[in-house]
């Protein structure tokens, strides 16, 4: 039989009681797959486990919220030889599992992922760190990482709603950013930035349109707008278009990033949801086309070059 390992997250999402093993082990063992379950104990042990897995492993599923594919991804990164991953979403808003087509039920989740397909992905990296669809900073780009935890049990995406209404009243910083997209040089002053692998960002879908997670390219905007009124305004614009076509966004298709922030003061980047902080005011940010995950066969015509 082929070797299974399903590392799971018992934070994610509303409910952390989830009774789903031996179902889930009847169905991987339907699927010829022999079974191992891995439980998190705190935030960075998913990067430990998968790091340390052995080669012969055939298939990881990492089941919880975005960042907890982020955490598998990262592991992946740091192993030798990388496993195929797959991803269940069980967490808030899961940008990810609904861009890949899956729904809210973990056990029919599971069934589609026995029927989908290997195939290759773009992952980007920032300063050599992988991130799996997403990557920001400065307006919105701490709500993420910083709506608790138990908020988000008793509220779910609702938490992060509300955290965005009252940033929406605070003071906009603009950031004085140079940066320079496949060797053009830009420059501009800008309240944030977002780097994507996505059709789905925030909850939001069709932030871009007509993404393909293998084209080698990532989609990068700058953001310009500062009063608050405008800011609102996109939103309006973000039902009827994609974001490229909304005023005040420069929006571009790029293999190679970097990217200098010309603040006295450090930004603090969010990746996959998560906060990670950069002691350096200059980060490049390059694609990574060497990675295979398993997906669902319902979303992949859509998402990917044949």
């Amino acid at each position: 039989m082929k070797k299974c390992v399903v590392i799971y997250n018992p934070n994610s999402g509303k409910n952390n009681k989830i009774d789903f093993i031996n179902k889930f082990e009847q169905i991987l063992n339907e699927n010829n797959y022999d079974v191992k379950f891995v439980c998190s104990k705190y935030q960075g042990n998913i990067v430990e486990i998968v790091s340390s897995l052995e080669d012969n492993i055939d298939l990881v599923i990492s089941l919880g919220g975005d960042g907890t594919f982020n955490e598998s991804m990262r592991g992946n990164f740091k192993r030798k030889k990388r496993l195929v991953l797959a991803h269940i979403p069980v967490g808030t808003t899961n940008d990810v599992g609904k861009m890949f087509g899956y729904g809210k039920n973990i056990i029919n989740n599971l069934k589609l992922l026995m029927d989908g397909k290997i195939v290759n992905i773009d992952i980007c990296k920032i300063d050599n760190e992988p991130f799996v669809y997403v990557a920001g900073f400065g307006k919105f780009m701490n709500i993420p990482y910083e709506t608790s935890r138990s908020s988000k049990k008793k509220i779910g995406y609702l938490a992060y709603l509300l955290n965005g209404a009252k940033d929406l009243l605070r003071f906009t910083k603009m950031h004085e950013i140079s940066y320079i997209i496949d060797g053009k040089e830009y420059s501009g002053n800008y309240s944030f930035m977002l780097i994507a692998n996505a059709t789905r960002i925030a909850g939001i879908n069709n932030v871009f349109r007509d993404v393909k997670l293998n084209d080698h390219k990532v989609e990068v905007v700058f953001c310009s707008l500062k009063k608050r009124k405008d800011i609102v305004k996109t939103l309006y614009y973000l039902r009827k278009t994609d974001i490229s076509n909304v005023p005040g966004f420069s929006f571009y298709k790029a293999n190679n990033v970097k990217i200098k922030v010309n603040n006295q003061n450090k930004v603090n980047w969010c990746i996959d949801g998560e906060k990670l902080e950069i002691d350096k005011d200059e980060v490049e940010i390059k694609v990574d086309s060497n990675v295979q995950i398993m997906i669902p066969k319902i979303n992949i015509n859509k998402l990917f070059i044949k």
